[in-house]
């Protein structure tokens, strides 16, 4: 993940929604009616305040303000990669050891999540580029989802998904993918 200033990350981020919702027509709405977008700026700030060494607490604090004003729960400990967009957004959770790469969009509902009680260990699962997690999906464990991947609404995936797969069901089956080239479009005929 390349590293960027806040303020280019807060710009990326608030841009990809244009491209990859047809519903938004304009920055205002965007500002105004995607609650997915505050908490991304919210998360951006957090993370930054969280990795600094005297203002560990100021980065949890705006981290549970945000999760009371959007209905997002993203650990300011995860790492998330450029242009990121949580679409719905509400009940996401993201937790402490997460980390996500580039060109991620994901629906409402969606959990990377941890499996273990165990303190200074990677517990949440990490996310490759160009991946799409579905509404409802549930990512948990220290495992891998790969690039250009995508995970269908409600599934449960607890083991790796490689590369240029999907992953669907409960628990979720890891199906080839047959077109990189529509990483963000849903197919439902899976």
């Amino acid at each position: 993940m390349e590293k960027l200033s806040l303020l280019k990350q807060i710009k990326e981020d608030f841009l990809m929604p244009f491209e990859e919702d047809p519903a938004i027509r304009s920055k205002i709405e965007l500002l105004f009616n995607y609650p997915g977008v505050w908490a991304i700026v919210h998360y951006r700030i957090a993370h930054k305040l969280y990795n600094t060494k005297w203002f560990k607490v100021l980065g949890r604090l705006l981290s549970g303000i945000s999760q009371f004003l959007t209905c997002v729960d993203i650990h300011p400990g995860a790492v998330i990669g450029r242009r990121f967009f949580i679409d719905h957004a509400m009940g996401v959770v993201i937790g402490e050891t997460a980390v996500i790469g580039d060109n991620v969009m994901m629906y409402h509902q969606v959990t990377l999540g941890g499996v273990s009680l165990e303190r200074n260990v990677k517990r949440h699962p990490t996310i490759g580029n160009n991946v799409v997690l579905g509404t409802g999906a549930k990512v948990l464990g220290n495992i891998r989802i790969g690039d250009n991947c995508k995970v269908g609404a409600n599934s449960v995936v607890v083991k790796d998904v490689a590369d240029n797969h999907t992953a669907v069901g409960i628990p979720a089956v890891i199906k080839a993918r047959i077109n990189v080239n529509e990483a963000h479009v849903i197919d439902y005929q899976i």
